[in-house]
């Protein structure tokens, strides 16, 4: 499963610049949908698109992995190459 920390970035950038950074300034901001990021920030299993990641990457000035983390579902799972 995919997790994104959209709600962690927006508390650090918050901090950053002691102010309160809201989801229609990021729309703003990014073009994205306020409901789109609502869905990202509050809704397992939310698929955005390609573009809104890269947006808020660069929007937050993070690498894809700064907001995107992999969450294994199941602790059996074995590597693509085959080896355990």
């Amino acid at each position: 499963m995919l997790r994104f920390r959209l709600k962690e970035l927006i508390a650090e950038k918050e901090f950053r610049e002691n102010r309160v950074v809201t989801l229609v300034e990021i729309g703003e901001a990014t073009g994205i949908h306020r409901m789109t990021l609502s869905k990202l920030a509050n809704h397992r299993g939310y698929n955005p698109s390609a573009d809104v990641l890269d947006r808020l990457c660069n929007y937050f000035r993070c690498r894809i992995e700064q907001l995107v983390e992999h969450i294994p579902e199941d602790n059996t799972l074995t590597p693509l190459d085959g080896t355990k």
